[in-house]
């Protein structure tokens, strides 16, 4: 009886603990809200008792963004190598599609909207903040991923409150024309990848284009006239949230550009053009109402949502380069 009696309290200790580990994953698997970015700034400003002035609102879409991804339900999840954290694979795919967005715009920040020439020195603390977003999205210990990434947030506010400070010139961002292209440029390249990356969900044959254009042009290894192209099915589901999450990123950076580039923006008569492109971005973000990720054909019976994803996505990459070209004209 005392044996019965044991193994049955085994028993219902285990599965509680499943079920407590089950429904805890399926809490932290919940991607974050869009964050709003005016409220935002406002009360950062009003913290720090400042008036916004140019590059306050994108350092502070970097900043909150980057915070996102250690204060959500769980906090950092791609590390974690206990579970429920280390079963989940959605959410820290959705992680790493927002952290590479975030690595571009830092680096942009550094290379080009703090510079104002080539020549021109480093934002000291930018120079602090972007190394420390490029360690292993995956480390998890001497140092920690998210250890680095607060180091470089820390650097971000001393940043932002430099950019303040009326009797320092030490810091500056510059809303130019070329200097956003730069970054649209880097953008277009994420979105294209990611685009072709959902597009093979249905697998495809694509002719090799690598050379087009330049009767002369090399390249290192020689490679077929057509490729095959096919996503794993059990990387499906990794694809679609990682470029989820880039689009999420993606939107509240588009959204501070709108504010600190604007009289570029109306000036080039551009600032439509830029709406259009955070609406596509809007719709990658609507509630995801199947269970699973589906991978049905392009005219089956089930939906994909991988080409879903990768339609707007596309559009939006096309009004990017649109962009691009709009503000590339005198």
């Amino acid at each position: 009886m005392n044996t019965h009696f044991t193994v049955k309290t085994v028993s219902s200790v285990f599965i509680g603990v499943f079920l407590a580990l089950y429904f805890l994953g399926v809490y932290w698997g919940f991607e974050p809200n869009e964050l709003d970015l005016h409220e935002e700034v406002t009360k950062a400003a009003t913290a720090d008792n400042v008036a916004p002035v140019i590059g306050y609102t994108t350092t502070t879409a970097l900043i909150r963004v980057t915070e996102t991804l250690l204060d959500k339900p769980g906090g950092y999840l791609a590390n974690d190598a206990l579970p429920p954290s280390v079963f989940l694979d959605n959410i820290p795919s959705w992680e790493f599609g927002a952290l590479e967005m975030i690595r571009d715009m830092a680096l942009i920040m550094r290379q080009e909207f703090s510079r104002s020439q080539s020549q021109s020195l480093e934002n000291p603390h930018l120079k602090i903040a972007q190394p420390q977003l490029n360690i292993d999205h995956k480390s998890w210990a001497m140092p920690s991923a998210e250890g680095e990434y607060q180091k470089a947030i820390d650097a971000l506010y001393d940043y932002r409150k430099a950019l303040t400070d009326v009797n320092s010139q030490s810091a500056q961002f510059y809303a130019r024309a070329d200097n956003l292209r730069d970054w649209l440029q880097e953008v277009t390249k994420r979105l294209g990848s990611y685009s072709q990356r959902l597009s093979a969900s249905v697998g495809r044959e694509q002719l090799n284009v690598d050379l087009a254009g330049d009767s002369v042009a090399q390249q290192s290894t020689f490679s077929s006239s057509s490729l095959q192209l096919k996503t794993s099915w059990w990387k499906i589901d990794n694809e679609f949230y990682e470029a989820r999450g880039a689009c999420w990123a993606l939107l509240h950076f588009l959204r501070a550009v709108e504010i600190d580039f604007g009289e570029v923006l109306e000036k080039k008569n551009a600032k439509v053009s830029v709406q259009q492109i955070i609406r596509e971005l809007e719709a990658s973000q609507e509630s995801i109402w199947s269970p699973m990720i589906l991978n049905g054909s392009g005219f089956g019976l089930l939906a994909n949502h991988s080409l879903v994803m990768a339609n707007y996505i596309s559009r939006a990459n096309a009004a990017l380069i649109d962009l691009n070209e709009l503000l590339s004209q005198g």
